[in-house]
Formats: structure tokens, C-alpha cells, sequence
């Protein structure tokens, strides 16, 4: 008999050089699913990333902490229990210039994957 769900019990860990943790779920590099990822992150105090212009869009939800985005130009703090959609091909960076970790939740549609973040060099 198939299963009608599936639990992820043991999500793909994303090796990164900059504190930074990635769980992911369902996504590219856990089940192969290129339709959506869906990723558990703890951003360290003083972490950024370079700016980048995603073809998917991302929903991010904050679970604890705070995390600064600057899209297109425009400064957006969200706080812990407050989300936000960024629409696909739109320039964005994500940081945590406070001094909390900041714990929250990506969902990428379609999924995560290097090939369509189109990360700026720093």
C-alpha cells in the first residue's frame, strides 16, 4: 500500500561557510522535488548574504528573532510570528544585522536550487 504523505525525519543539512544552518525539508536536495522547497534556517547575529534576483518566489516566516531585507532599495524588518512574500525576479538581500539569532521558516516556488537564485558577487 502507498503512503499518502511522506514525514522528513532527517532533512538535508546544507553545507555553508557563514554560521549559517539550512535544513531542508522537501526540496532540490532532499527528495529531488523541483516544484517547491520548503527550508528550517537559523541566521547567526551579523550574517548577510550577497544580493540576489530569485526566479521563484520566497515566503519567509519568522519564528524567532528578527531578519532585515533589502528589496530593491527598500529596508523591511519582520519580528518573530510576521511573514512576507517576495515576488520571483525581484533584487533582493537577506541578513541579521541584530544581535539574536534569527530562526525562520523558507518556502521556495518553485524550489530552492543555485541555478535560479542568481546570487551578485560580493
Amino acid at each position: 500500500m502507498n503512503k499518502k504523505y511522506t514525514i522528513q525525519k532527517n532533512p538535508f543539512v546544507v553545507p555553508t561557510t557563514d554560521g549559517k544552518l539550512i535544513e531542508e525539508h522537501f526540496g532540490n536536495a532532499t527528495d529531488g522535488n523541483s516544484n517547491v522547497s520548503i527550508a528550517h534556517m537559523i541566521a547567526p547575529p551579523g550574517w548577510s548574504e550577497p544580493f540576489q534576483t530569485p526566479e521563484f518566489e520566497e515566503f519567509t516566516y519568522i519564528i524567532k528573532g528578527k531578519k532585515q531585507f533589502n528589496i530593491d532599495g527598500e529596508i523591511v524588518v519582520l519580528e518573530a510570528g510576521q511573514s512576507i512574500k517576495i515576488e520571483k525576479n525581484v533584487r533582493v538581500q537577506y541578513s541579521n544585522p541584530f544581535t539574536e539569532p534569527c530562526e525562520y521558516l523558507a518556502v521556495c516556488l518553485p524550489a530552492f536550487s543555485m541555478g535560479l537564485v542568481h546570487r551578485e558577487d560580493s
